[in-house]
């Protein structure tokens, strides 16, 4: 469909309450052609039409976002789901036991599928999920189609929890942020890649690898060192603070922000627990928010202490990896 926002004409960034109102608005924005901060359980997504190139377009170039990583088309139940990708034994178990909730699955694009190429990439696959928040839902439904959203940030900055982070990261340079609250889980999908008759691990996300293990009745494959960027996530420097992270550390150093965990570092002006009493859960739905506190801080250094690769911890771990992994532009 032919966009309203097409050429030189910037936006007017406008935020609303994640009513029934703002629902309708969000959905009229989003079939014009517009982009769209959304809440879902996760974190905060960049919505466009999923089914328009240039829709899409937009969300790139908003993000600066790289055109070979795609994005994730969300649908409002598994039937929707259907009509875009083809869905194997193993997909179809997942998708019954955790829609909808933070599980993204890659299957084979139907022949008829909707889904632009610039959403996907140009791949012949499709990431498909739907989300568990009323309000992206509702937003999905009153559209009529699939909207691609990828978190509402920067490329490779901190992924947003709350539509105040939204706000920071697009001043006036997208058409509508829908405040629905801070987002409960915290971490973005997990996603499986079903291609083969073997599900593989793409990203760790919201549900842990353990649950998902369980359903299927299998241990999951692990992505090959070779694969192409298959699914969002994967880039080796992504969720990233301007601060350095120096993970795994027993100790603050003087000078660093501290990002703690089981009160390893004990109180201090500039450290933050994710979760004093080492609940995991408790952990990821704080990381996004505490990276970015801290980080607005100013420090040169953000200590990270130990946290257990065990459940979330999995997911909490490749965050914090890949926010610590060099990456060449520190400005994006």
């Amino acid at each position: 469909m032919m966009s309203d926002f097409a050429g030189n004409d910037r936006p007017t960034q406008k935020e609303t309450v994640a009513d029934a109102a703002g629902i309708a608005e969000a959905a009229r924005t989003l079939r014009r052609g517009g982009l769209v901060a959304v809440p879902t359980e996760t974190v905060y997504g960049l919505a466009a039409d999923a089914t328009s190139d240039e829709a899409v377009a937009r969300i790139y170039a908003a993000k600066a976002r790289p055109k070979f990583n795609p994005l994730i088309a969300h649908v409002p139940s598994l039937e929707a789901a259907l009509e875009q990708g083809v869905f194997s034994r193993d997909a179809l178990r997942l998708a019954e036991a955790f829609w909808p909730g933070p599980l993204s699955l890659v299957v084979p694009l139907t022949p008829g599928a909707t889904v632009c190429a610039a959403s996907r990439a140009g791949q012949q696959n499709v990431a498909l999920r739907v989300p568990a928040h009323p309000v992206a839902l509702a937003v999905i439904a009153a559209a009529g189609w699939p909207l691609a959203a990828p978190s509402a940030n920067r490329s490779g900055r901190v992924s947003p929890v709350t539509a105040a982070h939204v706000a920071r990261d697009f001043a006036g340079e997208i058409d509508l942020i829908l405040d629905g609250g801070r987002c409960q889980v915290g971490l973005e999908s997990t996603i499986i890649e079903c291609l083969e008759e073997h599900p593989r691990l793409l990203r760790p996300g919201g549900i842990a690898r353990k649950d998902i293990e369980t359903a299927l009745g299998r241990a999951l494959a692990e992505p090959l060192g070779s694969d192409p960027v298959r699914s969002p996530g994967m880039l080796n420097s992504h969720y990233a603070p301007r601060a350095k992270l120096r993970l795994e550390a027993s100790r603050r150093d003087e000078g660093e922000a501290g990002l703690d965990f089981g009160r390893i570092f004990g109180e201090g002006k500039n450290v933050l627990d994710l979760s004093p009493g080492r609940d995991l859960a408790q952990a990821a739905a704080n990381l996004f928010i505490f990276l970015r506190d801290l980080d607005a801080r100013e420090p040169a250094y953000i200590a990270v202490a130990p946290i257990p690769c065990e459940g979330l911890g999995e997911a909490i771990n490749d965050r914090l990896r890949r926010a610590a992994a060099p990456r060449p532009n520190r400005t994006l």
